[in-house]
């Protein structure tokens, strides 16, 4: 069991990035924190993703006199371009988070989502009761 264990310990460290960054994500309320346990998060499936894809003995997928055609001789490219890809997209989607991240500060004051909230929820009572009086309704059933 415990050569089992020291033969994938990778995977133990991906399940302790994979807890640590969902746990930011559910209970941080700094939106800077929350995106960056999704990035840990986001780490953690791609060295998974990686990991799985592993071959001992494994050589390049450049088809070799010495080593013949057999499929098992070589590693599956396809896994690393998958996760080069998502690499990409990842950089691209936290560039997107951190300028919304700085709207989002500007127009509030503040990155704090629970205040966040509460701003939007008196900015929309406010609107809701500037209608209710520009329409002349008494309630929201009516």
């Amino acid at each position: 069991m415990a050569e089992l264990i020291a033969d994938r310990y990778i995977y133990l460290f991906v399940v302790a990035l994979l807890s640590l960054g969902l746990f930011a994500l559910l209970t941080e309320r700094h939106l800077v924190k929350k995106l960056v346990g999704l990035v840990l998060f986001q780490t953690a499936v791609f060295l998974f993703f990686i990991e799985g894809s592993v071959r001992r003995d494994g050589d390049v997928p450049v088809i070799d006199p010495e080593i013949g055609s057999d499929p098992t001789a070589y590693v599956n490219p396809l896994p690393h371009l998958l996760i080069l890809t998502a690499l990409v997209v990842g950089v691209a989607v936290i560039g997107v988070a951190l300028a919304l991240i700085v709207v989002i500060r500007r127009a509030y004051g503040t990155l704090d989502d629970v205040e966040i909230a509460e701003q939007t929820a008196s900015e929309q009572a406010t609107i809701d009761t500037a209608e209710r009086e520009r329409t002349g309704t008494a309630g929201a059933g009516s």
